[in-house]
């Protein structure tokens, strides 16, 4: 039987390379911030919220440097000078927190192991705390949840690791006269510890997850954007290829039409005609990639203003109370086909989506829609009041990429769009869109007098 290969056994000095890896980056964390020198909510618009953490920090300190000098000159029998030199190194450092609180931390860790040797030397009393006072106790925790909120979790560990060092040391030193002080800020620091970075990684997460949806957004709409263009490139086909079948077959028969054309005219047309076929072949080319998914659904006949009233019409049997305003003019254009194709399926498409969005964020609102002409422009209005029904969560707020699609096909014909809110919850949606000079009639010059034919003569 052949014996099965060994595992090669793990470098014995494994463990205590992690172990220096960890103590060297706990040592980095507690010697180098992990935020630049700002205060605490520094970025909050207002400015109430700005001074806060100042005003805390200033009450802290007022508060915590004459409590502190009080009792250590009262209950423990510390002189006057160095019961208020130590409170001044315990709590004055407290006004650091607002922007450099690991910086104040170092300042306090060593002022409250200075005090704790100083009370070392003091007669021992009963009732006293011993290696931490209260006034220690309290100022180091209001410490521990600045480092909390501030910074890194490994700076944190590191924090706690050296008080409960320190609080062990100084029991070993003398077991007699520690009472539980120590463990008890160990424990509390912990606690304080756990509930400061978790509000700061609850806040950095929703920090994160603002600016992902910001670029989500972000992305949508110019993903939007994209299609809305895909979308009118594909209709514009449509319009373009039929002027320019027009154009083919005009300059192909037109020797047969016009005689007396000359050869160089002759090889005019037929030169116009296929740049125009050739044209034809190019747009049916590229067509076939914005139709990369094989649908054909895009071939039917572009809609137009004609449509408008069977829109309207549709909407109001799902349920949305809308009518419709024509003028007479416009309907006398698009009847003689005087309105520019790309100018027609626009004012289409901008109904259609400015209704979509009234059944969508206002049901049952009533909607007015109305086209007119005049000035040298097509003005479409679309104006809804607030909604009438309950709105379902799904569609409350909006992305606003139908009106991206809108301004796309408004910029593209050269016209203008204004949306907007109205006073009374209701919104507005106004199109211009540019139509070609209307030529005036022409007038006819009056017919020459015929000569007068002469009158037979009399017999």
């Amino acid at each position: 039987m052949t014996s099965s290969p060994t595992r090669p056994s793990p470098p014995a000095d494994g463990l205590l390379s992690a172990a220096r890896l960890n103590l060297r980056e706990l040592a980095h964390g507690l010697s180098h911030p992990s935020h630049p020198p700002t205060p605490l909510l520094a970025g909050s618009p207002r400015l109430w919220l700005r001074l806060l953490p100042y005003a805390a920090v200033l009450a802290l300190t007022g508060v915590f440097v004459p409590v502190t000098i009080q009792i250590l000159t009262n209950d423990y029998g510390v002189p006057g000078g160095i019961a208020a030199a130590l409170a001044v190194g315990q709590a004055a450092p407290l006004l650091m927190l607002a922007h450099r609180p690991l910086q104040a931390w170092w300042i306090v860790f060593a002022a409250d192991i200075l005090g704790a040797v100083v009370l070392l030397g003091r007669p021992e009393l009963l009732g006293n705390i011993w290696p931490w006072p209260p006034p220690v106790i309290t100022g180091y925790l209001f410490v521990l949840l600045a480092l909390g909120l501030r910074e890194t979790r490994r700076t944190v560990i590191g924090v706690w690791l050296a008080t409960g060092a320190a609080g062990l040391v100084l029991h070993l030193v003398a077991p007699s006269r520690s009472d539980g002080g120590a463990l008890l800020l160990c424990v509390l620091g912990a606690v304080v510890l756990v509930i400061g970075a978790a509000v700061r990684e609850r806040s950095e997460a929703q920090r994160m997850l603002v600016e992902q949806e910001t670029i989500s957004e972000a992305e949508r709409a110019q993903r939007t954007l994209l299609e809305e263009r895909t979308r009118i490139a594909r209709e514009l086909h449509d319009v373009v290829a039929h002027h320019m079948s027009v154009i083919t077959v005009q300059a192909d028969s037109a020797p047969y039409r016009i005689g007396g054309l000359s050869e160089e005219a002759k090889a005019e047309f037929a030169s116009i005609a296929a740049g125009a076929r050739e044209s034809l072949t190019e747009m049916r080319t590229l067509l076939s990639v914005l139709r990369s998914d094989g649908s054909r659904g895009d071939l039917a006949p572009q809609p137009g203003l004609d449509r408008v009233q069977q829109l309207v019409e549709a909407t109001v049997r799902a349920g949305l109370p809308a009518e419709l305003s024509m003028a007479a003019e416009v309907r006398d254009a698009v009847e003689r086909g005087e309105v520019p194709q790309a100018v027609d399926l626009s004012a289409y498409r901008i109904v259609q989506e400015a209704l979509a969005n009234v059944v969508r964020h206002a049901p049952g609102a009533r909607t007015r829609v109305s086209v007119t002409a005049g000035g040298g422009h097509l003005t479409v209005l679309v104006v809804n009041d607030g909604a009438r029904e309950p709105v379902s969560p799904l569609e409350a707020s909006g992305t606003g990429h139908g009106l991206v699609g809108m301004r796309e096909r408004v910029r593209l014909t050269g016209g203008t769009l204004d949306t907007g809110p109205l006073p009374d919850g209701g919104f507005r949606v106004a199109a211009r869109l540019p139509l070609p000079p209307t030529e005036p009639p022409q007038q006819s010059e009056p017919p020459e007098p015929s000569p007068a034919r002469p009158t037979p003569e009399e017999p």
